[in-house]
């Protein structure tokens, strides 16, 4: 079953939302370069309410983190009460080394050979655990880390889920394209953020979520 992951939540009430909709994942974003971020307190708040409430049902939480030292990501990790960390800026894979079975690197190459060169780059760093991704792969920007709303090459898609255990496919994704890309790529998980938004950053429309997820479902019978 394809995972879902739900990213860049800034309130306990749409994250007990995106929960109850059914998703696998559910993304904090840290970095203040996006009107997503939200504050560490404020994300420790989010996650101990939600295991309060749902238990083993919770989502698996991951942190979004842009150009943040490994020393700065476990420590944002340990005070949350994070599972995973996703790496979305230009961090070297030293720094997804330096936090073994906890960071996953999110890519944006501009063609299928760096999208290769990349992945042979992160291999040794790819976590062991299975509720984790292996690599998120983003649309190509210049000057974004994620959340363009545009939509990832399928080539480039293709290359790197046919190089990797376990890719998270992001990019443009919505409750109206999602269903195909599934069904074309074969990925691990997809991951949305804008695309299930109601206008404002960072506030998921409930039935946008909905939709999403049962079209992801759709896709995998």
């Amino acid at each position: 079953m394809t995972k879902v992951k739900i990213c860049g939540i800034r309130s306990l009430e749409n994250a007990l939302m995106v929960a109850h909709a059914d998703a696998d994942l559910l993304g904090l974003n840290f970095y203040p370069g996006t009107p997503r971020y939200v504050a560490p307190a404020l994300a420790r708040e989010i996650a101990l309410r939600l295991r309060e409430a749902l238990g083993d049902s919770c989502p698996t939480l991951v942190g979004v983190f842009v150009n943040a030292s490994a020393d700065e990501v476990r420590e944002t990790v340990e005070t949350v009460g994070l599972d995973f960390a996703q790496l979305s800026g230009d961090e070297p894979a030293e720094t997804v080394e330096a936090l073994p079975d906890i960071a996953f690197k999110a890519i944006r190459p501009a063609d299928e050979a760096a999208a290769l060169a990349e992945v042979e780059a992160l291999r040794s760093a790819f976590p062991l655990s299975e509720d984790a991704p292996s690599i998120l792969l983003d649309a190509y920007s210049r000057e974004l880390y994620g959340g363009t709303g545009e939509t990832a090459s399928e080539g480039i898609a293709l290359a790197v889920q046919a190089a990797v255990p376990r890719l998270l496919l992001a990019g443009g994704l919505n409750p109206q394209n999602v269903a195909e890309r599934v069904k074309r790529v074969r990925p691990w998980g997809v991951d949305v953020a804008s695309g299930v938004e109601a206008g404002t950053p960072g506030l998921k429309d409930a039935g946008k979520v909905r939709a999403f997820i049962e079209a992801v479902r759709a896709a995998d019978q």
